[in-house]
């Protein structure tokens, strides 16, 4: 995790730097408010901590100037100020958390952790797979045992929509909802059209089939190797 430092202590800096490093991290550090902003504007970082009482420019005046610019990189501000009026003003300028000195570092690690995560936010899982079935979704891509399987673009949705509930049952409506985008009933067979076009795709020619239909209820994709 890139991290940057901006405090003018340089005690408290030096031992932020210390022990992040050891944490496995990648820190840096300014010594003032200026050389801070300019750090936090011209590199890519993960997590900013900002002291709140900076020489040349404040902390507050550094957060303001960032979410101004549209810059939206979690900062957690450091502050002998510790009164709630105070947090409500470090959080109201635009940081993301507010930790008052004096501090325990294991505090502000798992503060900066949390925060770090905010920013990568959810995980999209690019590469679905169901036994020997492989779908890249970023490729745009379908392989079953080795074999390359093309799909047209309703084929594949309907596949993606199914794997990412491997093992659930998924009904007619779930299917027009999120793969037609339908939210009424059509009263058409365009679904079942659909999956027996993809069944032919992805089990014809296999040594077992993945998709199943459950009776009264809808379609399952699932391992069935067993």
């Amino acid at each position: 995790m890139r991290i940057l430092i901006i405090e003018d202590d340089r005690e408290a800096a030096e031992y932020l730097l210390k022990a992040l490093k050891e944490a496995g991290h990648s820190p840096d550090h300014a010594d003032n408010g200026e050389d801070g902003l300019e750090l936090a504007i011209s590199h890519n970082w993960d997590v900013l901590v900002v002291d709140r009482m900076l020489p040349k420019r404040d902390g507050l005046s550094i957060i303001e100037t960032l979410r101004a610019s549209g810059d939206e990189t979690p900062v957690l501000i450091l502050s002998a100020l510790s009164q709630v009026d105070d947090r409500v003003t470090g959080l109201r300028a635009g940081g993301d958390d507010y930790l008052p000195k004096p501090y325990a570092f294991s505090e502000l690690l798992a503060r900066v952790e949390v925060l770090s995560r905010r920013k990568a936010g959810p995980q999209v899982e690019t590469k679905l797979q169901v036994a020997d079935l492989v779908m890249d979704r970023l490729a745009h891509s379908v392989v079953r045992a080795g074999l390359e399987i093309v799909l047209q673009p309703r084929e594949f949705r309907l596949l993606e929509y199914l794997m990412k509930h491997t093992g659930q049952v998924v009904t007619r409506t779930m299917l027009l909802e999120n793969v037609w985008d339908y939210h009424f009933d059509p009263q058409t067979n365009v679904i079942d059209v659909h999956i027996s076009r993809l069944r032919s795709k992805i089990d014809k020619g296999f040594d077992f089939p993945l998709l199943h239909t459950v009776r009264g209820a809808g379609y399952s994709i699932r391992d069935s190797s067993n």
